[in-house]
């Protein structure tokens, strides 16, 4: 399994160079409950909400056996995201070996160095990004 983040036009692809042992992606429903005299509690089902993805691993400062990516190392890693952020268009996530192919946004982004490797570890938090579709009407 790999992860790649890229910008909507592809212009700009990152494989993330180590991945997490697993994921889980979260896909909401909106449902809602209304108390009513009658019936007591009924349930109105709702449309999907948003999918996220949150990830949580670290950008290599030097080259690992186990790295899938040697293109960047730490802090250049930190530097693109922060360019995606500061441009405020959603990102491409696509994930080897499974479906997943969506466009998302950035919701929070948290790294820092914790073990003197100079391995930059992270915190990602995505989430689904729909475009919006107006219907137009002829009058």
């Amino acid at each position: 399994m790999d992860i790649f983040l890229s910008t909507m036009d592809r212009k700009q692809i990152i494989q993330l160079p180590i991945v997490p042992s697993e994921f889980k992606i979260p896909s909401p429903v909106n449902n809602e409950t209304f108390t009513t005299i009658n019936q007591g509690d009924i349930k109105a089902i709702g449309r999907r909400g948003l999918k996220s993805l949150p990830i949580e691993t670290f950008f290599p400062s030097k080259v690992y056996p186990f790295s899938r990516d040697t293109t960047y190392f730490g802090w250049e890693y930190v530097e693109i995201i922060e360019s995606w952020i500061d441009k405020r268009f959603p990102i491409r996530v696509v994930i080897s070996g499974t479906p997943i192919n969506v466009l998302m946004t950035i919701d929070n982004f948290e790294y820092g160095l914790q073990d003197g490797s100079g391995d930059v570890y992270y915190s990602l938090a995505l989430s689904e990004f729909k475009e919006i579709i107006l219907e137009t009407k002829k009058v």
